[in-house]
């Protein structure tokens, strides 16, 4: 019997605020949608990050006037580094076959290059690419060395605009979160004002705070349960379309990998609670202070 009473004064109340309860739904699923987005970016970032860091290789390129006893001390200096997990020769006929593959498609460019235009060099693996700098330093003021090179600096570059996305979407999140906030407050003391002669009644026979503050929450744990519902259905349009058929289908499979539905599917329960839970404590917060008869 209460609560079916509880159940009708709700129903009641969101009949009688529904542009406002509306309002709350979509601000709390474009905030919602937004923190979830910018979860969704640092963990492409990061994905991208792991792929292209295990692929990162410094480049220790020898002089054309390079001797053989150069070319040893260099490579004994890059062997005895701690830091370094392997270190691969490439001659100039090895560089010249790699660069006839990888541009394959350009035969000007390969008719136009000669195999002694290619640099001997070093391809050295690291334990962890980001101690680069470490590598670089040791060898690249030894005899026979011409330059050391990675493409590290590049990929921080690329890094950085995501991460930049990312800081984005999170001010965006944050905003409108603090908007559906104060749309929650202001629906919840509206609802409370149009009731409050049913409030000061039930007041009067014994009612006690929770069976009167019911209604009022479960209005806004509803809202925030519908705007979650909503949230998790732009993440999913954000997988589908500026993942899967936007990143994916524009870059490949082959330059990077891209987070997969798991990854999207593991925020779905922390953003419904979130959303519910941000839209009940703020309903009960709010009826403390204008539901006193």
């Amino acid at each position: 019997m209460r609560a079916r009473f509880v159940l009708s004064e709700m129903a009641i109340g969101l009949r009688r605020n529904l542009s406002m309860t509306v309002a709350v739904v979509l601000t709390v699923a474009i905030s919602l949608a937004g923190l979830g987005v910018a979860w969704l970016m640092r963990e492409q970032v990061n994905t991208m990050k792991d792929f292209w860091y295990g692929k990162i290789e410094v480049s220790v390129f020898l002089d054309k006037n390079v001797t053989q006893p150069q070319r040893l001390a260099i490579s004994d200096e890059l062997d005895n580094l701690p830091q370094v997990e392997h270190v691969f020769y490439e001659s100039k006929e090895q560089a010249y076959i790699r660069f006839k593959q990888q541009f394959a498609s350009e035969k000007a460019l390969v008719a136009n290059t000669s195999k002694d235009a290619l640099p001997e060099s070093y391809r050295v693996k690291l334990y962890d690419p980001k101690k680069y700098q470490i590598v670089a330093s040791a060898v690249e003021l030894m005899p026979g060395v011409d330059q050391v090179a990675d493409v590290n600096g590049a990929l921080k570059k690329v890094f950085r605009f995501f991460d930049g996305i990312q800081r984005a979407a999170l001010v965006v999140a944050i905003v409108v979160l603090i908007v559906a906030i104060l749309l929650i407050f202001n629906t919840v003391r509206l609802a409370a004002f149009s009731r409050r002669r049913e409030t000061g009644i039930m007041r009067l026979v014994g009612a006690s705070d929770l069976y009167i503050q019911g209604p009022f929450v479960l209005e806004g744990a509803l809202a925030g349960l519908v705007g979650s519902g909503l949230a998790l259905g732009l993440l999913a349009l954000f997988k589908i379309v500026l993942i899967d058929h936007g990143l994916q289908s524009a870059f490949g499979s082959n330059i990077t990998r891209y987070i997969g539905w798991d990854t999207v599917l593991y925020t779905f329960p922390w953003l419904t609670l979130l959303g519910v839970v941000i839209a009940a404590l703020i309903s009960a917060a709010t009826l403390q202070r204008y539901l006193r008869v």
